[in-house]
């Protein structure tokens, strides 16, 4: 049976954390909230995390039969909607990990070390830590950089033919 927005047709659990309403679905720590459209006569989804006060994700949504009110939001569409927020969520920590943390490997005198950048994104002192791993995992070094240090194969490699001294600031 399809949901409408009247107070009749709301289903609510016991608990009241679980809503489904035609226009709002709440459960599993998501929110699901259609909406007006701002830029043309259409509807939108908005589906937001809980504890979140941004939407991790907002995209067009169908209109219903009669061409003026939304489609009703349902379990299918809503499960559907949850795992596309879950997976722009994921993405979306995937690119910070990326820009936040990287690595090299440098090959000198038989011997492999992998020199890894991982920034610290504070507000006040934002700092990086160039660490120097060898072959069996053992840390070999670690100094404090700059946020802005370009680690690639030529500048890990400088680091190391210096005894790991710290580099200098860029």
């Amino acid at each position: 049976m399809p949901l409408t927005d009247t107070a009749a047709d709301d289903v609510l659990d016991s608990e009241a954390t679980r809503i489904q309403k035609a226009r709002l679905w709440s459960d599993d720590g998501w929110t699901a909230r259609v909406i007006k459209n701002e830029d043309d006569d259409g509807w939108a989804v908005a589906m937001t995390r809980d504890g979140e006060s941004e939407p991790a994700l907002v995209g067009p949504w169908t209109m219903g039969r009669d061409k003026k009110n939304p489609k009703p939001l349902d379990a299918p569409a809503f499960s559907t909607l949850v795992k596309t927020a879950s997976e722009v969520i994921r993405r979306h920590e995937q690119q910070r990990h990326a820009m936040l943390h990287k690595n090299v490997y440098v090959t000198a005198d038989a011997r492999t070390t992998k020199v890894t950048l991982d920034i610290i994104p504070d507000e006040d002192d934002p700092y990086a830590l160039l660490s120097a791993i060898d072959d069996t995992g053992e840390q070999l070094a670690q100094v404090r950089v700059a946020p802005n240090f370009k680690l690639n194969a030529t500048s890990a490699a400088a680091w190391i033919e210096s005894g790991f001294l710290r580099p200098e600031r860029s």
